[in-house]
């Protein structure tokens, strides 16, 4: 039993001196900061819950660094096939929960209530993974790679599209864009198709402005109010423009050193802001602790993707370089967006701030991002076996 046990996790063969506790520690300390922050903004948080959340958190990426990522790369299809099911099933099955404004976003299965499209950026990730790896014995540099590897990815993508959750379909395009652009697909391939995209892109944001235009009808409405709005902010203040133009003076409000130590929380700017616990904690959280705390915050976030990048570079084997480019572009792009959003930069989107938040699914799905990460970290070095999946 117990050499069946170190097969499966590999344990004796892992280079532990390579094992990344610096990472584990910055992680801990955003999920404090969250903890935080989201007892200062929500009237019933619980400190018992969010305690239980980062426990679980932590052992989520203790169990998913000592799983080789290999080994977990063989159950890909299944991954991928369950969790584009359950992003269908959001919206297309009575399991869905609607939010009131006909976005299905979360699942309710005996209570627990949990959001798919966050287990699918991660499915995402090792499928696109995975295929590369099998396609660069065969021939990589081809239109058929890339047009299977955009199949792969569109097929969840268009699940979660339909829930009403373009940020995070557009959070898996970019990952796609990123893992292409490291996958030795070509210039050759990827200038091609840059050549038709651009254009077609520049035409879809000159369409969608047309008052006559039929992407965005009926209940997505709303999506495009909010481009046209952050475009020509000038008469939306009361409007579209409200949340973020509320947003932008409270983290201005908190100045260099922030409002933490003056008490008056009944003066505090970001109480007209919606969401502040999830898709606008960085409000809350610029206004209590000021810039000097948003640069250590951005600073703690800037190393968690730099070491995703890192573990890329140091990566044993090809397959693990592209899941850390993946991992590293999701949390790269959801930071980015979302400060974008509460500063006003982007227009407003609903996208959670990695490890800061609100969420049980987001925390622990980057947990075991984290987790997956540690374990390329501690592979053995290149040529020491010739365990490389091709």
């Amino acid at each position: 039993m117990r050499e069946k046990i170190q097969q499966w996790f590999q344990i004796k063969r892992y280079n532990w001196k390579n094992y990344d506790i610096s990472l584990v520690v910055v992680v801990l300390i955003l999920t404090l900061i969250s903890s935080f922050v989201l007892s200062l903004v929500q009237p019933h948080f619980s400190l018992i819950r969010q305690a239980f959340s980062i426990t679980a958190g932590l052992f989520i990426i203790a169990v998913f660094s000592i799983i080789d990522y290999h080994d977990l790369c063989l159950y890909t299809p299944v991954i991928y096939i369950l969790s584009t099911l359950m992003a269908a099933a959001t919206k297309l099955s009575p399991l869905g929960v609607n939010q009131g404004t006909n976005s299905f976003r979360w699942l309710n299965i005996g209570g627990f209530i949990f959001q798919p499209s966050e287990v699918c950026k991660l499915a995402v990730i090792l499928a696109l993974a995975v295929f590369f790896n099998r396609m660069r014995e065969k021939k990589l540099q081809s239109f058929r790679t890339f047009f299977l590897a955009c199949l792969i990815t569109l097929i969840p993508t268009a699940f979660i599209l339909i829930q009403s959750d373009l940020s995070s379909s557009i959070v898996i395009i970019m990952i796609l864009v990123m893992m292409l652009a490291c996958s030795g697909i070509g210039y050759r391939i990827l200038g091609s198709v840059a050549a038709v995209v651009v254009p077609v892109f520049v035409f879809l944001f000159w369409y969608i402005q047309q008052p006559n235009q039929k992407l965005f009808t009926g209940s997505r409405r709303y999506q495009l109010n909010r481009i046209l709005a952050w475009l020509h902010p000038e008469g939306h203040e009361l409007g579209a423009m409200y949340q973020q133009n509320n947003s932008v003076l409270s983290i201005a409000s908190g100045k260099l050193y922030g409002k933490l130590l003056e008490g008056d929380e009944a003066a505090r700017n970001y109480s007209l802001v919606d969401v502040t616990e999830s898709d606008f904690i960085w409000t809350p959280l610029s206004e209590e602790f000021g810039f000097i705390g948003c640069l250590f915050v951005l600073v703690l976030l800037s190393i968690v993707i730099i070491k995703c990048f890192l573990k890329a570079k140091n990566a044993r084997d090809y397959m693990g370089m592209l899941i850390a480019v993946g991992i590293g572009s999701m949390f790269f792009i959801q930071i980015f967006f979302n400060i974008g959003v509460t500063t006003s930069l982007l227009p407003n989107t609903g996208l959670p701030l990695p490890f800061l938040s609100y969420g049980m699914t987001s925390l622990f799905g980057n947990m075991m991002a984290v987790g997956i990460l540690l374990n390329i970290g501690i592979q053995p070095n290149r040529g020491s076996s010739n365990f490389e999946i091709h």
